[in-house]
């Protein structure tokens, strides 16, 4: 799908037994797309549903078993149309039922399905959709630990370069073997020497993603030629793999690497974790205009923030002709008028398809025909524009 790589379109979705969807078929032209109602009304489930389109957990990050509607048969699926370059493509996710039964069973993974063929995992997600997320749950990103921070950098470096979610997974997993085989009474040199030669490896090559990315970003930012309501951000990687491959080339930090971790083994064991690695880099971003580190900036100046980030990204993307899909959960409901108008014109300008949520229709007026608005409520799901 890369040599097919162009604007793509999510034109159909199709839900069944999941969340609080027992069945539901949308149909979708392209436009950005409004979902309005009220709390409890299943907005965020589509979205959700949506975010199932790329690898991983979604965007709450949820165990499969919570995804399987309540009174539904015991497994759960999400379908999608595709348009890529006027050509159709079907997308499928999902748990069949009875696969949730024993945590060791299939439920480990979801099936996928790419015009009907089985796929090995959901890896090959990125490859078709470039998703990026906002969610009320981030708004406090700056403020809280480095881990979600981590994971808003990791989904922006994956539409970049959708192999990057591959390469956290097998990090992850090598990470998990080290942690377990340093507990082990009897410690196997040997065993650790390849789980930590192929965790250098894994690193290094994540950290250097985000690296580019970040850089990316901040070339971005800088030329912006507009001028937006959306504050400037500085943006910066801290961690020790980071700044090594400032001063040394990429195989150089990897034997690097791999001598800190053999030689942090003692310490490691008796903190029970690894103390060393691109899992604890953390993404530091300062409002530019204020001369402010972000954490320190008020509620309002910090959604704004990250609304930069995310529309800087879609320009990049957009500019290489590989516009993102954005999911934006509540987005409007700290942002005032101005602010909101600015966002949807920049969305629209860019000719991009992006999901928003809001318990306020109104909020979304200045839109008006250029998006699809739907009603949800009462368990129906009605286009209203």
């Amino acid at each position: 799908p890369e040599s097919e790589t162009g604007k793509r379109r999510v034109t159909g979705l199709r839900l069944t037994d999941f969340r609080s969807y027992a069945y539901l078929d949308l149909t979708f032209d392209g436009r950005p797309v409004v979902l309005a109602g009220e709390n409890g009304s299943g907005k965020t489930n589509l979205l959700e549903a949506v975010s199932l389109l790329s690898p991983g957990r979604g965007l709450r990050g949820a165990p499969y078993s919570d995804l399987v509607r309540a009174d539904g048969a015991g497994g759960w699926a999400v379908a999608a149309t595709i348009v890529a370059d006027d050509t159709e493509h079907r997308i499928g996710t999902g748990i069949e039922s009875g696969a949730l039964e024993g945590e060791r069973g299939p439920a480990r993974s979801r099936q996928v399905r790419i015009d009907g063929e089985p796929q090995t995992g959901s890896g090959i997600l990125a490859d078709w959709l470039r998703l990026v997320w906002l969610t009320p749950a981030m708004d406090r990103l700056f403020v809280e630990g480095a881990s979600g921070r981590r994971k808003f950098l990791d989904r922006l470096v994956m539409a970049f370069d959708p192999k990057h979610g591959t390469r956290a997974n097998a990090y992850d997993r090598c990470l998990r073997e080290r942690n377990r085989l340093l507990a082990m009474e009897r410690l196997e040199p040997a065993w650790l020497d390849g789980v930590e030669h192929q965790l250098a490896e894994h690193g290094v090559a994540i950290a250097a993603a985000r690296l580019a990315t970040v850089e990316r970003l901040a070339t971005a930012i800088q030329a912006r030629e507009n001028v937006s309501l959306f504050p400037l951000a500085e943006v910066a990687l801290s961690g020790e793999v980071e700044a090594a491959l400032g001063a040394r080339p990429a195989v150089e930090v990897e034997d690097w690497l791999i001598g800190t971790l053999a030689a942090s083994r003692g310490r490691d064991a008796a903190a029970g974790r690894t103390l060393s690695g691109p899992h604890r880099t953390d993404l530091a971003v300062r409002h530019i205009d204020k001369n402010q580190e972000a954490r320190l900036c008020s509620t309002g100046e910090q959604k704004a923030l990250l609304i930069g980030l995310v529309l800087a990204q879609a320009r990049l993307l957009a500019g290489q002709g590989t516009p993102p899909v954005l999911l934006l959960d509540e987005i409007a409901a700290h942002l005032d008028a101005e602010r909101r108008a600015a966002l949807f014109d920049e969305i629209v300008a860019m000719g991009l398809q992006a999901f928003m949520t809001g318990t306020d229709a109104s909020l979304f007026e200045s839109l008006g025909t250029r998006a699809q608005h739907f009603r949800l409520g009462n368990g129906r799901i009605v286009e209203t524009v």
